[in-house]
């Protein structure tokens, strides 16, 4: 059993005690065992960590403190940083390179697989995609990143303890994610997340991350204040526009127009395209004309009928056969490029 592991969870999980208690009482007393020492309920306080610390070693978590190697080096350079992180998965997933993506839960499919296709570029270049495994854009940034080979694509942060799994509906994302990246959490194990939590979850994200890119959200929303807490810890930040009249464009348009963050088009503002000229002429010429009339935007059949010039029948009829072959999807609003 690790002492100093022991001293520093007893002073972090003493009610009232985060970070900023936990530093204030190491420079008071001079190091953690002196502090722990003068904890009020002290034997309380240890049975509690030494029970916590056994539920986490029947469960495969591991503690990861700030003095050692595995530690995000971005985090650890924010003030009143986590002393301590417990952690699910592959350790060695916090030691690499990371850009954080987050944005709405309730976002459009378009930004989606907008934000899939940045996540699944980025991760294999080497390049671990952090979020908070909320449903909408951090699920599409996750599962983005998980399509890539190989292992360390991901950093699940939760806001609740690191096996609290939420939302349920993200249960298979979540052992996806230990299974070939990691899950941490600054909370104790088993605990259950209050609103405050997931403030706390978003400054860890723009911390651990080199870069924060920002998909669709409202200005009161989790995403900005990861961009507050990016911007304050001299984080590159990019935002994808989206169109004015939509309520989740407010976020990241405040930011372009404010020059917070750069205006993000794609995968292509980080990485060159791979596919050669031949490929990208082949996919940007399809010789179907309704084809090449769709893409991430769903458009209806009435503006299809419109655009390739023929009646609304044909063009239903059209879609259909397309549909079967796979070339393209029906979403609410119409239908999109597969």
């Amino acid at each position: 059993m690790n002492d100093d592991l022991v001293y520093k969870l007893m002073i972090l999980r003493t009610p009232g005690i985060g970070p900023v208690g936990y530093n204030k009482l190491i420079a008071q007393f001079g190091g953690v065992a002196a502090a722990a020492a003068a904890l009020e309920n002290y034997d309380v306080m240890r049975d509690m960590v030494l029970d916590e610390i056994g539920r986490a070693q029947k469960q495969n978590i591991y503690y990861i403190s700030d003095d050692m190697a595995e530690y995000p080096s971005g985090l650890r350079k924010m003030k009143n940083h986590p002393p301590v992180l417990s952690a699910r998965g592959n350790i060695e997933t916090l030691a690499r390179q990371a850009v954080g993506i987050v944005g709405t839960r309730h976002a459009t499919l378009a930004g989606m697989n907008l934000v899939a296709d940045i996540a699944d570029a980025f991760a294999a270049h080497g390049v671990t995609v952090v979020s908070g495994m909320a449903m909408g854009t951090d699920a599409a940034a996750h599962r983005g990143a998980l399509r890539a080979p190989g292992a360390a694509q991901t950093i699940a942060v939760l806001a609740g303890g690191v096996d609290y799994i939420w939302p349920l509906e993200n249960e298979s994302l979540y052992w996806e994610i230990v299974a070939r990246g990691v899950v941490i959490s600054e909370m104790p194990v088993g605990f259950t997340p209050i609103a405050t939590n997931f403030v706390q979850r978003n400054r860890l994200i723009a911390g651990i991350a080199e870069k924060l890119i920002i998909s669709e959200a409202d200005m009161k929303s989790g995403s900005m204040k990861t961009a507050r807490f990016a911007i304050d810890a001299n984080r590159e930040i990019w935002a994808i526009p989206s169109h004015p009249s939509d309520a989740r464009a407010t976020g990241p348009n405040s930011l372009i127009q404010t020059g917070a963050a750069k205006l993000c088009n794609g995968v292509s503002d980080f990485f060159k395209p791979e596919k050669n000229n031949a490929q990208n002429e082949k996919n940007n010429d399809s010789e179907n004309p309704l084809l090449d009339a769709l893409g991430t935007i769903p458009v209806s059949e009435s503006v299809l009928a419109d655009i390739v010039k023929k009646s609304v029948s044909e063009i239903k009829r059209d879609l259909v056969v397309m549909e079967l072959q796979g070339l393209v999807r029906k979403v609410d609003g119409g239908y999109v490029r597969a």
